[in-house]
């Protein structure tokens, strides 16, 4: 990653747990558990869980819901200078979203080799030719966020079958 976020242990794993708390009631939701909150000057401006199903909105993931409710939050599109904290790597379309809203830092936990857009399939933060640099990390209780994935994942098949 060129752009490595700067590490806050304990700010970051703090929010990381709020995140985790939000894809759980998710999971529970019958929603993929992924939680995400946008944090500044250490407020929690928006919170934000996976919701396209309730929500008939493909466009619900908890990145996009989080950053929907900062951005109502301050008044403003923009949220310069904030950190959003997703229990699972961003996809293409909230990466694109994170850039737009100019978030300064991205902290994730587990990888997402199906739709990742910071490094595992895209590394849309990095490209170049954006105009808008996003420092990121990822790993931040990935053992959790993959956990309460692979859960929910396991408990939908055995239900289907």
């Amino acid at each position: 990653m060129s752009d490595a976020a700067p590490v806050d242990s304990d700010a970051d794993t703090h929010w990381m747990r709020v995140a985790l708390d939000l894809a759980a009631a998710a999971g529970a939701a019958g929603e993929v558990p992924v939680g995400a909150v946008v944090v500044r000057d250490g407020i929690a401006l928006g919170h934000g869980r996976n919701s396209p199903i309730a929500a008939c909105d493909a466009t619900a993931h908890a990145e996009i819901v989080a950053i929907r409710a900062a951005c109502a939050a301050v008044g403003n599109y923009r949220l310069p200078g904030a950190t959003l904290y997703c229990t699972l790597e961003p996809c293409a379309m909230c990466a694109g979203a994170i850039g737009h809203a100019r978030i300064a830092r991205v902290i994730y936990g587990a990888d997402d080799f199906r739709a990742g857009a910071a490094h595992s399939i895209f590394a849309v933060f990095d490209e170049p030719r954006l105009n808008h640099r996003v420092a990121h990390r990822g790993g931040v209780l990935a053992d959790e966020s993959a956990d309460l994935l692979r859960r929910f994942f396991r408990a939908r098949r055995a239900s289907a079958g």
